[in-house]
């Protein structure tokens, strides 16, 4: 029998007493934090054209866009979410399965809880809680890199988490949660080749994960049948699109007690994992030996092969012509961190990447891969900076800031959620901001949900 079955049963099955109390605490956080960088990410590039053309589509006024002054029907308003969600790469990242989990699946989930109403905030961690260990768990499985497969793990596998996630919401039983997952599998897609090209349906795939997961449910609701053997079947997804390379064990290992949003990371930086901790190293080193910008000579920068992408092509990364370049650069990210002494979400506009101060220091980053540092999660990197008057100084991360290994603190996590508030497109005062966080932080006693997201519409 289809592994879709047994993940489908546990989604149907578990419930709030169900989960961990880490569970419920990384579930809470993940929905904060994902709510904070889609509304920073309602100011970002290509946003606003998706959404002024939903808008201009009209239909029924179901479920808030963040950021914006409309309703939309449920599907269109969890792609835009979606898309806002992942667009400054700053969303969460599950090492193990190398996704960015939460951004379809708190988006699919709000979506259809504001459409159904008078979901509250107990069902609604449990609905997050689970799409995300679905969606984390199939990843997982995948025993190909993902960027030998050629498909974006966030988004094909997300696909599954924002079904999942919905039909738990719209409380669907074993056999349409089975259908669900086989509908949405009939829509998955998502190629790395938006990042290779750095273009922004990078970032719109995740909201075309979160339609599809809305769309999916509500079908199979009113009884639409999908394959049934989407995951492991002939022509499943796993032989479909990973040539049959993958660990069953790993996709049920511990399913229904070991809850996988435990293990999530949060982003202290709003660009790709990769440059994380060449960015803190690079800070660090400045800080701590009194490194001024004109003091740096030369920075090498050693790590993995995974994260050969962010050097290359090397015109490009070092002088990044578009803001998705910029996001995925590491000579970029690390000439910010040296000249601004820290990386943050105004260092990413078509403006900001054309600063010749950060782009002279993005010249003297050297990169030296090597394969030792290789990893399936995010490699780790040996920064080594050589100042003119002969000093050398050397850091290496093997865990980049906001890991389980290395979380930030309540106060470095309650801030970034603030100044994500502040870059939105909607201001939000700071009294409503320190509002909207503590019903967040105290989501399990809040009646119905579409109170929070509708304070960000």
């Amino acid at each position: 029998m289809d592994v879709a079955f047994t993940l489908a049963e546990n989604v149907v099955r578990v419930g709030y007493d169900d989960l961990t109390p880490v569970a419920v605490d990384m579930t809470k956080k993940d929905i904060l934090d994902v709510l904070g960088v889609a509304m920073a990410g309602s100011a970002a590039l290509g946003v606003a054209e998706v959404a002024g053309l939903f808008k201009d589509w009209g239909g029924k006024k179901e479920s808030t866009v963040i950021g914006f002054d409309c309703m939309l029907p449920a599907v269109s308003a969890a792609l835009v979410n979606g898309m806002m969600s992942h667009a400054l790469d700053y969303d969460d990242g599950h090492d193990k399965s190398m996704v960015h989990a939460a951004a379809s699946v708190v988006s699919a989930a709000f979506a259809v809880a504001q459409r159904k109403g008078g979901v509250n905030g107990k069902e609604f961690i449990t609905a997050v809680a689970l799409g995300v260990d679905l969606m984390s768990r199939m990843a997982m499985g995948a025993k190909t890199n993902l960027r030998v497969s050629g498909w974006v793990y966030s988004s094909i596998f997300g696909y599954f988490g924002a079904a999942a996630a919905a039909g738990k919401i719209l409380g669907l039983d074993k056999e349409k949660m089975v259908n669900a997952l086989g509908i949405t599998y009939s829509q998955t897609a998502g190629s790395f080749q938006s990042i290779a090209d750095a273009v922004l349906t990078k970032r719109a795939q995740l909201g075309f994960a979160a339609r599809a997961g809305v769309f999916s449910a509500l079908l199979a609701e009113r009884g639409i049948t999908g394959p049934t053997n989407c995951i492991e079947g002939e022509y499943g997804i796993y032989n479909n699109y990973i040539k049959g390379e993958y660990d069953p064990n790993a996709v049920i290992a511990g399913l229904g007690k070991r809850f996988e949003i435990e293990g999530m990371g949060f982003k202290a930086y709003p660009s790709c994992g990769y440059t994380h901790g060449p960015i803190f190293s690079t800070l660090t080193l400045m800080k701590e030996n009194g490194i001024k910008p004109d003091d740096v000579l030369e920075i090498s920068i050693a790590t993995g092969r995974n994260a050969a992408d962010l050097f290359e092509p090397s015109e490009r990364k070092r002088r990044p012509p578009v803001v998705p370049d910029a996001q995925f650069s590491i000579p970029y990210t690390v000439g910010v961190a040296v000249i601004k002494g820290n990386v943050g979400i105004g260092d990413f506009t078509p403006e900001a990447i054309k600063d010749e101060r950060v782009l002279a220091v993005a010249q003297k980053v050297n990169p030296i891969i090597l394969p030792e540092l290789t990893k399936r999660e995010v490699d780790p990197s040996i920064v080594e900076i050589k100042t003119k008057d002969g000093r050398q100084f050397s850091m290496r991360m093997d865990n980049r800031k906001g890991t389980p290994e290395n979380p930030m603190s309540p106060e470095e996590f309650a801030d970034k959620f603030r100044d994500c508030l502040a870059h939105g497109r909607k201001r939000i005062s700071k009294q409503k901001t320190e509002k909207i966080m503590q019903l967040l932080m105290n989501l399990e006693d809040v009646e119905d949900v579409g109170v929070v997201i509708r304070m960000l519409g």
